[in-house]
């Protein structure tokens, strides 16, 4: 099918600076036009990555940035003050904060550096007012905890990107006005609780992404991912919600503008 055609999808996050696509970024991009995704937001992990981030967003125009410090890097790399990513964020295709959150997956043991620097994300996006972009992996009850308290002093717009938590996260953010972004975990035989989360989450709350390279959706489960592929993503969400393709790319591209409203 023709892109003219195609109903148009977003991939609300992705990883196009990292070395899987360095060498064909170019033919990346195009599979992603004729997949019908016409915009992308890479993000930046850590400072040293930046040049590299801003060199894409600045060749490609559907392709638009957040930065932050991956908490996997919150205890190595130098951190980010409020200040900092403040500066950062006047570049006019800078569109979130983040990712930045709690892992204790892989790096339980940098915990307080995490939150550290989670805390100074939050406060750069209630400050700047551009949404913040949480990463969360078995870290459940700190994350409630920390979200919902800073949310308290002041609140702030956010999405939980790669949403593969426990209902009672997922409820406790809903309950915050955040969104929820699926990737292609969604797809997978074995997400039968994250199925069930996606069916009770509001569909004006649902994004979708590929957190490309990595995740890649059934049928290409197991290869590198890239964003044309958040086209199979839409697939198999609309067939959970029983709506046309088109329709659930209207819905999750609409809710996309609703929460980055600087996304051009």
């Amino acid at each position: 099918m023709s892109p003219l055609h195609q109903a148009k999808i977003v991939d609300s996050h992705c990883h196009l600076d990292f070395p899987e696509f360095l060498e064909e970024l170019d033919q990346v991009i195009e599979r992603a036009r004729q997949a019908g995704v016409n915009r992308m937001v890479t993000i930046c992990t850590k400072p040293s990555k930046n040049r590299a981030t801003l060199d894409i967003v600045e060749q490609y125009p559907e392709v638009y940035f957040a930065q932050g410090i991956h908490p996997h890097y919150a205890a190595t790399e130098p951190k980010l003050s409020v200040d900092e990513l403040l500066a950062l964020s006047v570049h006019p295709k800078m569109i979130g904060i983040g990712e930045s959150g709690l892992d204790y997956y892989y790096t339980k043991e940098t915990a307080k550096s995490q939150q550290d620097s989670f805390l100074n994300h939050i406060m750069a996006s209630q400050v700047s007012g551009l949404p913040l972009i949480v990463h969360s992996r078995n870290a459940d009850e700190d994350m409630a905890s920390i979200l919902k308290r800073e949310y308290g002093k002041k609140p702030f717009s956010c999405v939980m990107h790669c949403f593969s938590s426990g209902r009672k996260l997922a409820e406790e953010c809903l309950e915050m006005g955040f969104y929820l972004s699926f990737s292609g975990i969604l797809t997978f035989r074995s997400a039968i609780e994250l199925q069930e989360i996606f069916l009770s989450t509001p569909r004006d709350k649902i994004l979708i992404e590929t957190d490309s390279p990595y995740l890649a959706p059934v049928p290409f489960r197991g290869k590198r991912n890239e964003p044309a592929f958040v086209s199979k993503i839409a697939d198999f969400g609309a067939s959970l919600l029983n709506l046309e393709k088109e329709a659930f790319a209207e819905l999750t591209t609409t809710n996309f503008y609703r929460l980055f409203s600087t996304a051009g």
